[in-house]
Order: structure tokens, then C-alpha cells, then sequence
């Protein structure tokens, strides 16, 4: 009651403030009036309105020291730190103990990046403070900015001890754990924490993200189904049960729990396409093939979705609906990676090898570098008996990839194609060096050199017996 009575008289302040703006009458207001006034401008980013309120609260409150700390803070917003630093020296020799001049002289310090003399500035703070919780909040995020994760852990996990409803200190020390790999530390604190405050959805939703990253996923589960008993509309705790119960293969639960996320808002891309898997999972082809395409209806940027149904038809074999469908996903997006590489394959499927090299050098091109890719690529243009670009593209791949033996292979045999004996002999004597019992990519890639007495001779007298 004593909140909506406080509430009441702020909204009374902001109305009574803006009808005397529009009037032109001057109105008395006290000097914490003011301050809020001045404040409320501020979080809503209308300065200009902040400085009216701070010139005409100073006109009527010279003396108020609260008001010239609402001033400092204006002048620090406004990056006057030497202006704001010079008036609280003046009020620090009025008010030598006020906490808050120390706070705003800490916030200067940051802001011209020197946190250690914040952090000293803000222990002073503490001892002059009742508001404990807040000031540990900010040396907090001191030791954040000089990157000393341990101290920041210590101060936010102090701040919670005197307000355990600090949420923002909550996430802080969860981050810090996890940053420092603590995740094991990060859930015994969590315990600690909900026994204090067994109703914090926030800790347990934390909680169960913490059990899924060390693969608890029983105890995941538990986690954000407390976090849905507390909240029942909390999406974020809906969706991650849903992931929870797909580690552990309870599908139908998933999906029920991915539903709850539509009933509550505007159905997500994720939240679809996570109902998709678990269908195709279950068996349920159709179904999968709905909410695949209910997945690109609401998002066709998400390329997921469009991955999730060409895959789905490539699983099935039917190759000409893949292409079809990996296409579509090329006219909204043809630099995507992953789209072209799928391109390639399928046509690699359907034995279309000028299509599918195509593919393999957009995917490259568009910064694909994994070695199945130079592989595949280089595979594509023997098939199309452009050995001399295969060579050149393999140089390519072997400054990724300097000591593998399946590019040593196929130089071998492309160069002994090419009758370049020489050059033959020096990269297959390289690939049976890094791994002779691959000798079988040669067999299979190029079995008229694999055939040749000259090549098996030289495997022989390089392949030491074992």
C-alpha cells in the first residue's frame, strides 16, 4: 500500500512538473522532488527536459546537496568530468562523509579508465554507506573492467548477502563463474542462494543452465521446471526444459514444453524448428515437415530452418526436393557457407560434377575451410578431369591443412595423372610418411596410378614393415 501510495505522489511530481512547463507558472517543489524529476528525465533520455528541472530545482534549493550530486551526475552523463569532478570537491568539503560524493567520484575515476582508484574510492564509500549491497554492486563491476573475475565474483557475491533480489548482481556472479570455468562452484552457489531465496526463478532458470553446460541434463530439467512453477509465462525457462528433455530423448515432452513458448508469445523460429527435430526424431515425418516449414515462413533469414528441411529430404534421398529447397535458401542468401556446401553435395549425389564444384568453390569462397571441403572440391575437378586446377587447389588447402595425408594423396596421384613422375613420388612419399594406411584414397581416387607395377614398387620400398 505505502508503494502505490509513493507511486501515486511520483506521477502526481511529473504531472504537476510538466503543467507547469506548459503554463509557464512556477510551481514550488521540495528538493527530493526534484531529484526524481531530474532522474526520470534521465533513464528516459530526455536531457533537455533533466536540465530544466536541475536550473529551476537549484532556484528553489541553492544549498540542496543532493541536488548538486544529481548535478554531477549530469555533467559526468554529458562526459564534463572535470566540471563534475570540481563540484564535488567543493560538496566533499561540505559533506566530508556522504557516501554518495565518493560513488560519483569512483564513477569519474572509471570513466577515465582508472578502476583501481575507484575501487579504493568506493571501499571508502562502504564506510560511510547503509546501502551496502549498491557499492559492492560497483566495485563489482570495477574488478569487471580490469578483468580480475575472481574479485568481482567476491564483491557481487557480497551484494547479494545484503540484498539477495539484486538480479543484475545475480547474472553478474554466474557470468563470473562461468568465465573462471567454475560451473561446478557456480551450481553449489546456487544451491546456497535458493535456500535463502527459494523463489528466485531467475536463480533457478541460472541453475539449470549451469546443469545443461555440464551435461546434468535430469537435473536441468528440475531446474527450469522450478522457474516455470514460479513463473508460469517464463519462455526462456520453457524453451531450455524443451532442449533439456531433447538430450534425453524425451521428444513428446520437448515438444510440449516448445508449445507452452507459443501459447505464451508470437511463435519463435527456434521454438519451430525444435518441434520439427523432435517430430523427425519420433518419426513423425509429416509433422516434422510442417513445422520445418512453418520455421521459414516466420524466419527466412534463419538458415537452420532452411538447412533443417533440405537435410530432411537428403535423409530420404529424394534429392531433386533437397535441391529444390537449398535453392530457395541461395535466392534469399547466396554467400551463406553452409547452404552452398549443401548445393555441392547434393549435386555430388546426383552425380552433376560441374555443379557440385561449383558449389564446393562458392562454399570455400565464401569462407568454408574445412577439409572435407577442399576435399570434396578437389574431387569434383578430377571427376571433370581438370587435374592442373585440382593440383592448385589442393596448394591451396595445404596451407590450412600443411601435414594431412588425404592432400598428399590426391597430389600424388593428380601429379603421377599427369605423368609428372617426380613431383608424384615426392607427395606420395610424404603421404605414406604421415599415414601409410590411407594408401587406400589412392586405390579408390586413382586406380590406374594405383595399378601402375612403377607405383607399387615405390609403396613398397617406402612403407616400412611393421
Amino acid at each position: 500500500m505505502h508503494l502505490d501510495h509513493d507511486e501515486e505522489d511520483y506521477n502526481l511530481s511529473l504531472a504537476k512538473f510538466e503543467s507547469m512547463l506548459k503554463t509557464n507558472k512556477v510551481l514550488f517543489f521540495d528538493s527530493e522532488e526534484f531529484e526524481e524529476i531530474i532522474l526520470h528525465y534521465l533513464d528516459i533520455g530526455k536531457a533537455n527536459l533533466a536540465k530544466k528541472a536541475l536550473k529551476l530545482g537549484l532556484e528553489q534549493h541553492p544549498k540542496s546537496t543532493g541536488l548538486k550530486l544529481v548535478q554531477v551526475e549530469m555533467l559526468v552523463y554529458e562526459d564534463k568530468l572535470d566540471q563534475a569532478e570540481k563540484l564535488l570537491n567543493e560538496l566533499y568539503a561540505i559533506e566530508p562523509t556522504n557516501e554518495e560524493i565518493f560513488i560519483q567520484k569512483a564513477n569519474i575515476y572509471s570513466k577515465r579508465d582508472h578502476h583501481e582508484k575507484a575501487v579504493e574510492l568506493l571501499q571508502t564509500a562502504l564506510l560511510y554507506t547503509e546501502d551496502y549491497a549498491d557499492v559492492y554492486n560497483l566495485i563489482g563491476m570495477e574488478y569487471l573492467f580490469m578483468d580480475n573475475l575472481e574479485l568481482a565474483k567476491e564483491n557481487f557475491i557480497k551484494c547479494l548477502e545484503e540484498d539477495f533480489e539484486d538480479q543484475s548482481a545475480l547474472y553478474n556472479v554466474v557470468y563470473c563463474f562461468e568465465f573462471l570455468d567454475q560451473n561446478l562452484e557456480a551450481i553449489e552457489y546456487l544451491k546456497t542462494y535458493i535456500d535463502r531465496n527459494p523463489y528466485s526463478e531467475i536463480a533457478w532458470h541460472q541453475s539449470g543452465r549451469l546443469y545443461y553446460g555440464v551435461k546434468d541434463y535430469e537435473n536441468a530439467v528440475r531446474a527450469f521446471e522450478f522457474a516455470t512453477y514460479i513463473d508460469d509465462e517464463f519462455i526462456g525457462a520453457y524453451l531450455e526444459k524443451g532442449k533439456s528433455l531433447e538430450r534425453l530423448k524425451r521428444y513428446e515432452e520437448a515438444i510440449e514444453s516448445y508449445n507452452r513458448t507459443i501459447e505464451l508469445d508470437d511463435p519463435t523460429s527456434y521454438a519451430l524448428l525444435r518441434i520439427g527435430k523432435c517430430h523427425e526424431k519420433l518419426g513423425n515425418k509429416a509433422e516434422a515437415l510442417k513445422f520445418f516449414n512453418k520455421t521459414v515462413h516466420e524466419d527466412p533469414l534463419l538458415d537452420k530452418g532452411w538447412i533443417a528441411i533440405t537435410d530432411f529430404y537428403v535423409r530420404q534421398k529424394n534429392y531433386q526436393k533437397a535441391l529444390f529447397y537449398v535453392n530457395k535458401a541461395l535466392a534469399i542468401d547466396d554467400q551463406n557457407r553452409l547452404y552452398w556446401k549443401r548445393f555441392a553435395s547434393i549435386n555430388k549425389a546426383m552425380k552433376l560434377f560441374e555443379e557440385a564444384e561449383f558449389g564446393y568453390r562458392k562454399a570455400v569462397e565464401f569462407g568454408d575451410y574445412q577439409l572435407d571441403t577442399w576435399l570434396f572440391w578437389v574431387d569434383m575437378m578430377q571427376n571433370m578431369g581438370e587435374y592442373n586446377n585440382a593440383i592448385l587447389t589442393l596448394m591451396q588447402a595445404s596451407e590450412y591443412f600443411p601435414e594431412e595425408a588425404e592432400v598428399e594423396y590426391r597430389m600424388a596421384g593428380l601429379h603421377l595423372m599427369l605423368n609428372e613422375t617426380e613431383k608424384g613420388n615426392f607427395h606420395l612419399n610424404n603421404a605414406l610418411r604421415l599415414n601409410s594406411k590411407h594408401q587406400t584414397v589412392l586405390e579408390e581416387l586413382f586406380p590406374m596410378v594405383w595399378e601402375r607395377p612403377s607405383v607399387q614398387e615405390y609403396i613398397a620400398k617406402h612403407t616400412k614393415p611393421e
